[in-house]
């Protein structure tokens, strides 16, 4: 496809059934395309479903709106965790969110087997489908939260990690730099101090560490380790020296760190670490299925629920008996003001107070659609833009 002319947006749209309802579909096609292509258009085929009172369905179009907009919301989540999880791999989120296998685009198209889960639940329109998406994809959020709040515990514990072994000298572990034979160790009157020392000041050190305090072993500093900017640098002398060492050495920019060298504190922040990283890599692939399975389920929810919506509205709207044809557009991008006047052209006579009203938005008493601009036709929209990451 190409991106720059189609539209990761759905309309979907019914419009009352003429002498039949394949009249309808065809009308409407043939306007859309043959207008320089204003849109790729396919049927949407929802099944007949009982049908009860007029108060019912009015109630059932309210509830259906909030459905929406909460099974709207987890899809959202479902993707932007996918995106957050992948990290570096971001160009890979649109391939693992797929719906039945299918890519979110081309998957709008298909029918969903909607009349076939629709029966499973029930045909008939009274609380039933509702329970069973909202059961469905409430598990699906409590899930999420669950499974994201454990990676991302074990994530952040590890980033730590990762920011003590990569700061500078003077803050971070030093594990992985130090060994035991630069310490003298277990010594009564000596002990061995690790400073660090800016490189600028190098030949300073070299000069003068001998004589910034009394007892100072000659010849005992090495430098062990650098960055960019300062070398870590040990130095060994008698223990009652230290405070005198330390204060001088403060006056010439060499500051002494804090540290006891203890192999089994740095073999245990090792082991964490270690740890810590296998637990990321062994957790990822559950997770990115689990990811990719579950935006699947609450994908197809969604469309299901715009289905329910799309045949209460088409019944408030028509009457009965049910007679009407829904159809999905998917706009190109430079046309949709054009696509917007031939619907109307096509369907302004289903609504009489629509010429008043073509470009208000209203609220009708009963109808939720303070929230969502009015068409004489039935109209929702299907925003697939939300699955974009960049």
């Amino acid at each position: 496809q190409d991106k720059d002319t189609k539209m990761t947006e759905f309309w979907l749209i019914s419009a009352p059934g003429e002498k039949t309802c394949q009249q309808t579909w065809e009308k409407l096609h043939a306007a859309t395309t043959k207008n320089n292509n204003l849109s790729t258009n396919s049927k949407f085929n929802i099944p007949d479903l009982k049908v009860g009172t007029l108060d019912v369905l009015v109630g059932l179009s309210d509830e259906l709106a909030k459905l929406d907009a909460f099974v709207e919301g987890v899809v959202k989540k479902v993707a932007q965790y996918m995106a957050d999880v992948l990290e570096d791999s971001k160009d890979k989120v649109q391939e693992n969110l797929l719906a039945n296998g299918g890519k979110v685009l081309t998957m709008i198209y298909l029918s969903f087997e909607i009349e076939k889960s629709f029966r499973n639940c029930s045909s008939s329109l009274d609380a039933v489908p509702f329970l069973f998406i909202f059961k469905g994809v409430n598990q699906i959020d409590n899930d999420l939260k669950a499974r994201a709040s454990a990676y991302n515990n074990l994530k952040g514990n590890l980033q730590n990690l990762e920011r003590k072994n990569a700061g500078s000298l003077l803050t971070r572990s030093l594990a992985d730099i130090v060994k035991k034979e630069d310490f003298v160790l277990d010594s009564e009157y000596l002990v061995t101090l690790l400073v660090i020392v800016p490189k600028l000041n190098y030949n300073d050190w070299v000069k003068q560490y001998e004589t910034l305090a009394e007892m100072v072993v000659p010849r005992s500093s090495n430098v062990l380790f650098e960055d960019q900017d300062s070398y870590l640098c040990n130095v060994t002398l008698f223990r009652k020296a230290v405070d005198d060492f330390k204060h001088k050495a403060r006056e010439f920019k060499f500051m002494v760190r804090d540290f006891q060298y203890n192999e089994e504190e740095m073999k245990a922040d090792k082991e964490e670490m270690n740890r810590l990283s296998t637990d990321k890599k062994k957790q990822f692939g559950p997770l990115v299925r689990w990811l990719k399975v579950n935006f699947s389920e609450a994908f197809i929810a969604w469309i299901h629920v715009k289905a329910l919506r799309v045949f209460v509205e088409s019944v408030l709207r028509y009457g009965l008996p049910v007679n009407f044809q829904a159809m999905l557009l998917q706009p190109n991008k430079k046309t949709m003001k054009k696509l917007r006047e031939v619907l109307y052209d096509l369907y302004k006579h289903l609504d009489s107070s629509a010429a008043a009203i073509i470009d208000a938005t209203m609220d009708i008493p009963g109808l939720n659609l303070s929230q969502q601009e009015y068409y004489p036709y039935v109209y929702y929209k299907i925003d697939c833009n939300l699955l974009e990451f960049k």
